[in-house]
């Protein structure tokens, strides 16, 4: 995790252009600037959206993965080098969170769909939407790779924690987590709101 951000200094609009086109150019010392200006302000913004210091973490990395692609877009005319950083994380946090939503908003109700009463008589529309759903989550989770599915089943399914998922499967943490986070992108993906 990086420290705390620095108190703020004047943005020189002149020197991030020429410190991210050094990036663009594939400088590692000028990406190591870059990381070591913006890195503390960048994860406080993911952590106070994602509320998860492993998923900042990622997001921060995402971030910096997008910063070394994308140099060559940076434009000081839109703001400083810090805010066009800061804002890559924040927007990369709120995609996560939106897609773990979604994937676990779906999973969930797929997954836990109270079983009909015999008694009430099913509604035919609504019986055939619920098997609708269900067949989506089936074939998402087909559609993953064997090890990322392993883990989603183990976490939603049996609810294990992606330690207790890691001590079961022999895999380490970090493997897991990433595993459980391609699982869970691959899914809102696959599981985005059908079309109308």
């Amino acid at each position: 995790m990086p420290s705390d951000p620095p108190a703020t200094q004047a943005s020189d609009p002149a020197a991030d252009r020429a410190l991210l086109q050094q990036v663009a150019l594939g400088s590692g010392q000028a990406m190591r600037a870059v990381y070591e200006r913006c890195a503390g302000r960048a994860w406080a913004v993911a952590s106070r959206v994602l509320n998860s210091r492993a998923d900042a973490e990622e997001v921060l990395q995402e971030t910096f993965l997008e910063v070394w692609r994308r140099a060559r877009e940076f434009d000081p005319s839109r703001g400083g080098m810090e805010t066009w950083v800061t804002t890559i994380a924040r927007t990369r946090a709120i995609d996560r969170k939106r897609a773990m939503g979604t994937v676990a908003r779906i999973t969930e109700d797929a997954v836990h769909q109270p079983p009909p009463v015999s008694a009430t008589p099913v509604d035919p529309s609504e019986a055939a939407v619920r098997g609708q759903d269900q067949a989506r989550v089936a074939a998402a989770l087909r559609a993953l790779p064997p090890d990322q599915r392993k883990v989603v089943e183990l976490a939603y399914f049996e609810g294990l924690s992606q330690r207790e998922i890691a001590e079961r499967t022999g895999d380490p943490l970090g493997t897991v987590k990433t595993r459980a986070r391609l699982a869970l992108e691959k899914l809102a993906a696959l599981l985005g709101e059908p079309p109308d």
